[in-house]
């Protein structure tokens, strides 16, 4: 191998023409043509103890390399992990280029310039799923702020699975660039001064066989301690931005940010600046598909509540979150708060991905008794319970469970002790649900354990920092939710619940240690879009509080996507078929009513609508109807329709039976989301909304015989945004 040589060639006399520049000749950094890596040092299985001479057995045919020998990662196919790893050697041009293929995995399979130990630049392979070419491309590193440092280069296969290798050959520093600058790493370093960082998002990438792949990596460094790293699509240009992405930066004011983007263009790249304002932000909120009165984040994706907790004055209410793009990914912890669970104020991230991975969802609460010692101040002391999403390559990081902690409610520190539980399954262990068992005088977290059955496992802790497992539970899947409710209002009578992601529960009994449930299978009481739901611990009134995410009810676009259903009481009832569960939306909703109409009690013929007209697609509806011999009843409000069918005795999917020959139905009508709440609370339905109509009239009919109305309220509620 060749390393770090470097020769003069132009002769004096065209030095001291003016047509002429001076030129230094490449200086080779390694070319891998010899029998061994030489000097570089290797870990892992999946270089070999020399370099490749192409193609390696079951991999499509490898060409662009230079030569005979390029490092290729795939010798153990794409199971295999590993790093090679440079001499130190002194930057002493403008560029380093080299040739590079390879799966598109940013971080995991990649080569990295690290300088002072610190990675600076990184560039990652173009294919992520079948049917790419195994070609090599040159590409080009700007290193000219680094010049006169010491510098490594190291070669990453850190990624399992499909197109998890990494292809490198002909590495060499040179005074021209060996490709043109139009997509190259791009970085750029200032003062702090404003409070968002933003960052122009074309579209979420060309579609590969209905997938999305994220084009670049973003880094920022804060005093040159690295923030966060996300995967984004960055506009190439202004007139294919679709969106800006935010972040906080007011926190860090005065001191030096450095942004660092791969795969950029410089003009994409030249709209990532600072700013006190966002972007279109007098449009957000006002799109026609927007809802109201349910809480949306400005701008990126939502999806599982997290960490929903009542302290120091304020409703908490944390969420999965991609800031930087309307699909999952990058998971994050979006942060909001509330006075009134009505109108909520957006925060700063509250927890970044790391280098444990991802940060899945979890539970807040606050440290009454301080027995963690991370209290300072009079204020509450909220502690988040977090999963860190690792994975198992190179070396294995797998999902832990993590803690954070604030004394202040805005700035969240991660315990330095983490993990607080290792892993357990085996498998990917996640969403820890932790409480206060009052009769045992233990904290109590229950865990998805993810590997073989679906089960929540159960632990218990004196100080939230050492944790021993207690028991399991078969037959539950993701975002466990355990709460302790009064029956029919009795706090000398209750039961506990244990909730699945799924909606699916059961009642029983629970000793701090283990669950015994009351019944065979599991109840259902919602229906339709609604996952990993999960409620407010420490309410100040003791309610019972729930929200959960309307998974797969999508927005026509940007710049958000994904909605939380309306916040709704909890509470347990004797019923006829035993003890079940209910859910009514707050009594806080009463503050948004704009104007309100009734219909009082009058009959319904077959295939005779009542119409009333109303003044807004935002409404509250509340029907007591009679069936009667109708066979079914159709509700229309503008943008949805909502059929109870006598014949079936269903409301929508859910099971409905008449209470005394009456149904009662509340619709929350709040344009791209539809609630729906039938008989008081007994079932609960989620499902999509429209927006765009012409007309709005809220329509009663009966058909196949005859029902009565025997009260309607319809409430217009006012937007919570304005």
């Amino acid at each position: 191998m060749k390393t770090l040589i470097t020769t003069i060639v132009l002769l004096g006399a065209l030095c001291s023409s003016p047509l002429y520049a001076m030129q230094t000749e490449d200086i080779v950094i390694a070319d891998f043509e010899g029998d061994s890596y030489g000097d570089w040092t290797v870990t892992g299985d999946c270089f070999g103890d020399r370099p490749a001479t192409g193609t390696l057995p079951r991999q499509q045919m490898v060409d662009g390399f230079k030569g005979d020998g390029l490092v290729n990662s795939y010798l153990n196919q794409d199971q295999s992990t590993g790093t090679l790893t440079s001499p130190s050697f002194s930057i002493e041009l403008d560029y380093i280029n080299f040739l590079l293929g390879g799966g598109h995995h940013p971080g995991k399979t990649c080569i990295n310039l690290l300088v002072n130990g610190e990675i600076v630049l990184s560039e990652t392979g173009r294919n992520v799923e079948n049917g790419g070419q195994e070609r090599l491309e040159a590409v080009t590193w700007n290193v000219q702020e680094y010049k006169g440092q010491e510098a490594v280069i190291q070669i990453v296969d850190d990624h399992e699975g499909a197109w998890g290798h990494i292809n490198v050959d002909h590495i060499v520093q040179s005074d021209q660039a060996a490709v043109s600058p139009r997509l190259q790493t791009q970085q750029t370093q200032f003062e702090v001064s404003d409070q968002y960082l933003l960052l122009p998002i074309g579209l979420d990438a060309a579609p590969r066989r209905g997938r999305r792949v994220s084009a670049n990596e973003l880094r920022l460094f804060i005093d040159g301690q690295e923030q966060f790293r996300y995967n984004l699509n960055l506009a190439n240009r202004a007139n294919e931005v679709q969106w800006y992405a935010y972040f906080h930066l007011g926190e860090h004011a005065g001191k030096q940010a450095r942004v660092v983007i791969t795969n950029a263009t410089e003009a994409g790249f030249a709209l990532v600046r600072q700013s006190d304002t966002l972007p279109g932000e007098e449009n957000i909120y006002n799109e026609p598909h927007r809802p109201q009165f349910h809480f949306t984040h400005k701008v990126g994706w939502i999806n599982d509540p997290n960490g929903m907790v009542y302290a120091n004055g304020e409703w908490h209410f944390f969420f999965q979150h991609n800031p930087v793009s309307t699909r999952w990914g990058n998971m994050s912890w979006g942060h909001a708060t509330s006075k009134d669970l009505i109108h909520w104020e957006q925060r700063p991230i509250a927890l970044f991905p790391d280098e444990t991975g991802t940060m899945y969802s979890g539970t807040g609460i606050v440290d009454t008794h301080n027995v963690t010692g991370l209290k300072q101040g009079d204020g509450d002391l909220m502690i988040l319970n977090y999963s860190s999403a690792g994975n198992f390559g190179y070396p294995p990081r797998p999902f832990t469970q993590g803690m954070a902690y604030s004394n202040d409610g805005r700035t969240f520190i991660k315990f330095e002790g983490n993990p607080v539980v290792g892993n357990i399954s085996g498998g990917r262990d996640r969403d820890p649900k932790v409480l206060w068992h009052e009769p045992s005088q233990k904290w109590v977290m229950v865990l998805y354990l993810d590997k073989g059955t679906r089960r929540f496992g159960f632990f218990t802790s004196d100080d939230l920092k050492q944790w021993e497992k207690q028991s399991e539970i078969n037959g539950f899947f993701e975002c466990p939710e355990l709460f302790e409710l009064p029956v029919d209002g009795d706090d000398d009578n209750t039961r506990w619940v244990l909730y699945g992601g799924d909606s699916k529960y059961v009642i029983g009994q629970f000793d701090g240690r283990s669950f015994e449930p009351d019944h065979e299978g599991k109840h259902q009481l919602h229906w339709g879009n609604y996952f990993a739901a999960q409620t407010f611990s420490n309410s100040p009134d003791g309610r019972r509080i729930q929200m959960g995410w309307m998974r797969g009810i999508n927005t026509p676009g940007p710049p958000y996507n994904q909605h939380f259903s309306f916040p709704h009481r909890m509470t347990l009832r004797t019923t006829a078929d035993g003890i079940r569960m209910f859910a009514k939306p707050i009594r806080e909703i009463e503050q948004l009513r704009a104007r309100s109409n009734s219909v009082g009690p009058q009959a319904l013929r077959d295939a005779e609508p009542l119409a009333i007209p109303v003044g807004s697609d935002l409404l509250d509806l509340r029907l007591v109807l009679a069936v009667g011999d109708a066979e079914r009843i159709t509700l229309e409000l503008p943008g949805r329709t909502v059929i109870y069918d006598a014949v079936k005795q269903q409301l929508g999917d859910a099971p409905l039976k008449p209470i005394d020959g009456q149904i009662e139905i509340q619709v929350l009508a709040d344009r791209a989301i539809t609630e729906i709440i039938g008989n008081d609370g007994r079932v609960y339905l989620t499902t999509a909304g429209e927006h765009g109509f012409d007309e709005l009239t809220v329509t009663v009919t009966a058909r196949g015989g005859t029902a009565s109305i025997s009260s309607m309220e319809i409430h217009e509620l006012k937007s919570i945004w304005k």
